[in-house]
């Protein structure tokens, strides 16, 4: 199971999205992705995400708000293939290995932007030059060049939905 918290403190670099065992229990404060592939971790952990849910989501106070209807149900992913899925699901199980290796730390440590243990900073580079790499075949030069082919896909994604509902409505 997938776990992502509603609230992000506005120093975070990264979501820090989790995965439990089946059945854990969560509170309102989080939403629990049940029975979805690992990759999609991957996908959420990443700077093109964090940088999205930054643009469309609210914030209470200064702190990011996920949305899983703005944010995740919104977030434009192209086409995966398997490869592309078989190694964001490692670039999860990486992220997931270099915090286990700093046992027992909070996610708190681990994500304090100046204090970030460097392996889990490479897992989390890595990650993003893996998915920055599907959409673009390259790393972004920076967030306006993200957000930029994230609009467009976002577009493409939603064209043709308004005329549905014109072509509907008589």
């Amino acid at each position: 199971m997938t776990i992502l918290p509603r609230i992000l403190s506005e120093r975070r670099e990264y979501i820090t999205v989790g995965h439990e065992p089946a059945g854990t229990l969560t509170t309102d404060q989080a939403y629990a992705l049940s029975d979805v592939p690992l990759w999609n971790m991957a996908i959420i952990a990443s700077r093109t995400h964090i940088v999205w849910i930054t643009t469309v989501c609210g914030k209470l106070k200064t702190d990011l708000r996920y949305s899983n209807t703005l944010g995740w149900n919104t977030f434009p992913v192209p086409t995966l293939t398997e490869k592309n899925k078989t190694d964001l699901t490692r670039c999860a199980e990486d992220i997931l290995l270099a915090r286990e290796a700093h046992f027992p730390a909070t996610i708190a440590d681990l994500y304090d932007p100046e204090t970030m243990p460097a392996n889990l900073r490479q897992a989390h580079e890595r990650n993003d030059e893996v998915l920055e790499r599907i959409y673009i075949g390259r790393r972004f030069r920076n967030d306006t060049e993200r957000l930029e082919k994230l609009f467009e896909l976002y577009t493409k994604m939603t064209a043709g939905q308004g005329e549905t509902k014109k072509r509907g409505a008589k």
